[in-house]
């Protein structure tokens, strides 16, 4: 569902440590890299950074962003370092439905955990999606096993709202997930 027109949606904003950007299809070797020393700690939650991941599927993932933006569908970011401009992860929302409802996720690679990388950038990826996108929810879901995505949602300022039962499927099996949320007044 598109609620703001796509070519009004910035193609990036800025953070105070972070610069945050679309993905581009020429990203592929740095995402690629930033996913393959990530697989230990993204796999058991974001099943696509799997161990026998390959550049090609980073390429036809990065194939998707562009068009998926234009049609309102999702927002897909890369988070780099304001300074160095290299690739510490990515962010994004996308699951947009008719109420104005957006799901936010985000993933830091191995080498920038600890820094409060996501934290960062959840904030400020929810007050792009409000100002920028017309999103009046955001909706962070993550296993019930996943410590760090929920400390995250913590420090950003979400609310908790519950745990959903059986709201995920992960490597064949079924996850409880804490929900929480973020609207326009929160951030």
């Amino acid at each position: 569902m598109n609620l703001a027109k796509s070519e009004s949606v910035p193609l990036s904003f800025k953070a105070p440590h972070l610069y945050i950007r679309r993905y581009e299809t020429s990203d592929d070797q740095a995402l690629f890299t930033a996913a393959i020393e990530s697989i230990e700690h993204v796999y058991p939650f974001l099943p696509w950074c799997h161990p026998a991941y390959s550049i090609e599927e980073t390429r036809e993932w990065l194939a998707t962003i562009t068009p998926d933006w234009n049609k309102g569908n999702g927002y897909g970011f890369g988070i780099f370092d304001i300074e160095t401009k290299d690739l510490l992860g990515g962010c994004g929302f996308n699951r947009i439905d008719e109420h104005a409802v957006a799901n936010l996720g985000y993933w830091i690679r191995a080498t920038a955990l600890g820094r409060g990388v996501a934290t960062e950038a959840t904030s400020a990826l929810a007050e792009f999606a409000f100002k920028y996108a017309r999103i009046r929810r955001i909706e962070i879901i993550m296993s019930v096993e996943n410590e760090a995505s929920r400390r995250v949602a913590e420090k950003a300022g979400a609310t908790y709202e519950g745990r959903l039962r059986n709201r995920l499927y992960l490597h064949g099996k079924t996850h409880d997930a804490h929900c929480f949320s973020l609207i326009p007044d929160s951030v």
